[in-house]
């Protein structure tokens, strides 16, 4: 062997392989440099407050989503049943039927189910819900209060500044522990 001859020739191979390395571990730092913020260092998130909220439908417009992480949710344990529901009916609906004209959501996001004279069960598709308000309006105005918003973290961004908090005319969106997510609404309140 020769003085400053290289016992294995580099050639192309050599240099794809170190290449195709570089590349795979730039990629994982990438990937762990993304993660990092929204696992470790993650120790609060955005709720809203259903005691403070006034149903202003910023959520549905303001969310930097194009479908707003905010959703009404429905505390069963408050609600009456009512066979007139009045987050889920016009304020003066044509019949008691589930026809378009007579709901009040603009999405059909609401679904009623006949449980027994005179009592019927309402559900809240968050699919389709867009957190307009409307609902927890009718519900607060006219009935016990148990449909409200949450902002649901699956969906949720959790930006450095919430687009939705900034316009809230309440103050009723601010950070709540990672540890208790949800500030519920209960008959007690």
């Amino acid at each position: 062997m020769k003085p400053g001859v290289d016992p294995e020739p580099r050639g192309r191979r050599h240099f794809l392989r170190g290449g195709a390395r570089l590349m795979a571990l730039t990629g994982l730092a990438g990937v762990a440099g993304r993660l990092a913020p929204r696992t470790s260092a993650q120790t609060s998130v955005w709720q809203i407050d259903p005691l403070k909220c006034v149903h202003c439908s910023n959520c549905a417009t303001e969310c930097v989503l194009k479908q707003s992480a905010v959703k009404c949710v429905h505390a069963f344990a408050m609600c009456g049943y009512c066979e007139l529901c009045t987050g889920y009916f016009e304020p003066e609906p044509n019949a008691l039927t589930t026809a378009a004209e007579n709901q009040l959501c603009p999405t059909n996001a609401i679904k009623r189910t006949y449980v027994e004279d005179p009592y019927y069960e309402y559900e809240i598709d968050e699919a389709l819900c867009i957190g307009c308000a409307k609902c927890v309006e009718g519900c607060s105005r006219f009935g016990n209060g148990s449909m409200f918003l949450q902002i649901r973290h699956d969906r949720c961004l959790n930006c450095n500044e919430c687009a939705i908090a900034r316009s809230c005319p309440a103050e009723a969106i601010s950070r709540v522990p990672v540890g208790h997510p949800y500030r519920l609404k209960t008959g007690g309140h």
